[in-house]
């Protein structure tokens, strides 16, 4: 599945990859352009062939309580933000917020913090 062009290579498109992280199945949204190899199924480099290092990992909010869906990559992809529900749970209540995301080179996602 394409879900838009790519923001850092010219003729790169991203798409959906299966990845299994720790015996869990995650979603990898990557350039075409971006290939990763892994030894240990936990850390992955890009290949010597890679042009492009694009990707966002599907759980790379998960410490907020928020799993990224296609939706919302495709409107990030589109738009330099897009605005999320995030969860705190701080001193033991569940507290949800919202806050901006924005693409991030080194870490896919960035939370804007104001």
């Amino acid at each position: 599945m394409i879900l838009g062009k790519c923001p850092y290579c010219e003729d790169g498109s991203i798409e959906v990859r299966d990845k299994e992280i720790n015996g869990k199945k995650v979603k990898l949204y990557a350039c075409s352009n971006a290939h990763w190899k892994t030894e240990d199924g936990e850390m992955f480099e890009l290949t010597e062939d890679a042009t492009c290092d694009f990707r966002i990992w599907q759980n790379s909010l998960a410490r907020y309580g928020k799993w990224l869906t296609y939706k919302e990559v495709r409107e990030l992809l589109s738009k330099e933000s897009i605005e999320v529900e995030l969860l705190s749970k701080k001193y033991g209540k569940k507290i949800y917020y919202k806050k901006y995301i924005v693409l991030n080179q080194e870490y896919g996602v960035s939370v804007i913090w104001d």
